[in-house]
């Protein structure tokens, strides 16, 4: 081989790693100022619900942060399952994130023989945005005045009085009050919207649904009890049901911002850190309160995936104890 081959060869043996990294470098400068387009936020529920209420005010907070808009897209169906497949298909670039719940990431797994994603193999979590109480409600002219009164009915005649379900969390409130043996009838709903309009037009006597979704009716809907341990300050002059002869009745459902697994560390990493300081921040603490939220604990990343892994868990225990079963 003459001097001249040998020289080429050596080019192309010490140029070749420095083509194939170009791509990578074009990847992480691309990724070292993200976002630098509109990123979407997916909902697996309707408008209206509340999850959609509190991604809402979340979304506007990232875009104020981040320099690009931050955007809601709903997709709602199957109790969560269509949305949330959709999402676990999406390319993983941090374009296409998703609002996780206890519905999609701990219930549905438990309740549906095949959902269409897996929820720890699809997804990472980024952080827990807030826990999900419930309010128990009836209709303005309801003669039904307290909880006490709606159970003692509930006894009397059961499975007579119609409850509206919004909600597959909700439907856990449901199968538990019938554990209580407060037994109602369930009546599926699509979402919180069209459940509120059933039950103001006294199609429906009962509405179990979060606080946040229950507080759109105040003035016209009859908040009987929350389920938290202690009264809240946006539900003024409602007790507990633990207060109310349902001791230690306390269910709360939560929100988690995910992203589609392959999503680069880095950009996840900068998710979690903003979605820290946006949580942490005195203003989103009280406006989430404020629409019927409860703080949720300021899990990392690492712990929050650990955790949705016991609750899934959890929650799959007791859907088997209670025979639930998708309505």
């Amino acid at each position: 081989m003459n001097t001249f081959m040998r020289r080429k060869l050596l080019a192309l043996a010490i140029g070749a790693p420095l083509f194939a990294t170009a791509p990578l470098a074009q990847a992480q400068a691309a990724r070292a100022d993200y976002p630098n387009r509109p990123v979407k936020i997916m909902v697996a529920y309707p408008a209206g619900q509340s999850t959609d209420i509190a991604t809402r005010y979340l979304a506007n907070k990232l875009s104020l942060a981040m320099g690009q808009q931050f955007v809601v897209d709903n997709r709602g169906g199957a109790s969560g399952n269509i949305g949330t497949a959709l999402a676990a298909r999406a390319a993983p670039d941090g374009y296409t994130l998703l609002m996780g719940t206890s519905g999609t990431h701990a219930m549905n797994p438990a309740l549906y023989d095949n959902v269409g994603y897996d929820p720890e193999k699809d997804f990472d979590a980024i952080a827990l945005t807030a826990l999900i109480p419930f309010a128990i409600s009836v209709g303005p002219n309801s003669n039904i005045n307290s909880l006490p009164e709606l159970i003692a009915l509930a006894r009397k005649e059961p499975d007579k009085i119609n409850a509206a379900m919004p909600s597959v969390t909700a439907q856990l409130v449901l199968e538990m009050l019938k554990q209580r043996d407060v037994p109602l009838f369930v009546v599926k709903f699509k979402g919180s919207g069209d459940a509120m309009t059933a039950v103001l037009g006294g199609h429906v006597q009962v509405l179990v649904d979060t606080v946040a979704a229950t507080r759109t009716g105040l003035g016209k809907i009859k908040p009987l009890a929350v389920t938290t341990a202690a009264p809240m300050a946006s539900m003024p002059g409602v007790k507990t049901a633990s207060e109310q002869g349902l001791p230690n009745f306390t269910v709360a459902a939560w929100n988690a911002l995910v992203v589609p697994k392959g999503v680069p560390a880095d950009i996840q990493a900068k998710l979690a850190a903003e979605m820290r300081k946006i949580l942490d921040a005195p203003d989103t603490q009280k406006a989430l309160a404020d629409l019927g939220f409860e703080r949720a604990p300021a899990y990392t990343p690492a712990e929050l995936n650990a955790w949705i892994r016991e609750e899934r868990r959890s929650y799959a225990k007791t859907i088997q104890t209670a025979h639930m079963k998708p309505e």
